[in-house]
């Protein structure tokens, strides 16, 4: 039985959100609900969002949600891939002030059934879950991209640019009582990483054309893709990507220097599952398969309701 998904997702600023956005629309495990956008240039990231599903002949609702974070300064002003909008047809307007009201009525419609899958910056999910307070209980799982919980990566951390761009909304997410609440951090996202001219040869699929240009515009400043995004959607489908350990987070504020910053502490009984160990070499094997290759056989791996 297919996964029903809502996306939340600061597309057109780091590729790995349209990377991810074109797993899922391929993924036949998945029953993509909605997309809600978020961050600077919600309206543009919603375009995006739309050439991506127009590109595959798939009609996902989008929304733009909140372009700002709930008590700070924006990080995150502009969606630059929105420069290779004019190659590929797209919904131009979207409603606005209806992405939370869309989250709501989603999982309110489908109780115990929805996975929700954040991105980018926590602020829609914040607002979200402070609107609603029992929506976190009537998810069947919560997925995330965001946070640093170990220091087994050269180079990597203490920040990571999600959780530190809305800080409080990090804080309130990690604070909400969620069913299933699972994290990647950007310590495990770091091992899963391509260069350009390898990113090009393995876009070659019909369904990758259109992220393939959007990334055209990211390879002007890089020379890679970190695959942060698309690690944390894969988990839903294969268990065995990742391994995931029990344990509490909690969220720095009281420094202004490092707010956003996730201090973990593992417990069995925790409240959050966090990423641990990932295998590259899966990982790129099922994101791949959902693009012609042959595929595992094996069930959906959604994340545990405790």
């Amino acid at each position: 039985m297919a996964i029903k998904v809502l996306l939340d997702t600061d597309i057109g600023s780091d590729i790995d959100d349209a990377v991810a956005l074109a797993y899922l629309l391929a993924q036949p495990q998945c029953e993509l609900l909605g997309i809600t956008t978020v961050s600077g240039e919600v309206e543009k990231r919603a375009q995006i969002a739309s050439a991506i599903c127009r590109s595959v002949g798939r009609n996902i609702p989008i929304f733009p949600g909140r372009d700002m974070p709930l008590l700070k300064n924006q990080l995150q002003p502009h969606a630059p891939q929105a420069a290779a909008l004019g190659k590929w047809p797209h919904q131009d307007r979207f409603p606005h002030g209806e992405a939370i009201p869309f989250l709501q009525q989603m999982i309110r419609s489908h109780p115990d059934e929805v996975v929700l899958v954040a991105i980018g910056p926590l602020t829609n999910i914040a607002a979200l879950f402070a609107t609603d307070e029992e929506l976190p209980h009537l998810l069947k799982g919560f997925v995330m991209m965001g946070g640093v919980f170990s220091n087994r990566q050269p180079g990597v951390g203490p920040l990571e640019w999600n959780a530190m761009l809305d800080p409080h909304a990090t804080a309130i997410v990690f604070h909400s009582k969620i069913n299933g609440h699972r994290c990647v951090g950007l310590d495990i996202t770091m091992q899963v990483k391509k260069d350009a001219a390898e990113v090009r040869n393995l876009f070659q699929h019909a369904r990758l054309h259109s992220v393939l240009d959007f990334a055209e515009v990211w390879f002007q400043e890089r020379d890679s893709i970190v695959f942060h995004d698309p690690l944390a959607v894969t988990t839903l489908f294969d268990h065995q990507i990742c391994e995931f350990e029990r344990g509490d987070v909690d969220v720095e504020l009281a420094s202004e220097r490092l707010a956003g910053l996730t201090h973990w502490q593992p417990r069995p009984d925790g409240r959050h599952e966090v990423a641990t160990r990932v295998d590259p070499s899966r990982f790129f094997e099922n994101y791949f398969s959902v693009f012609g290759h042959n595929q595992s056989t094996q069930p959906p791996a959604i994340c545990s309701t405790g």
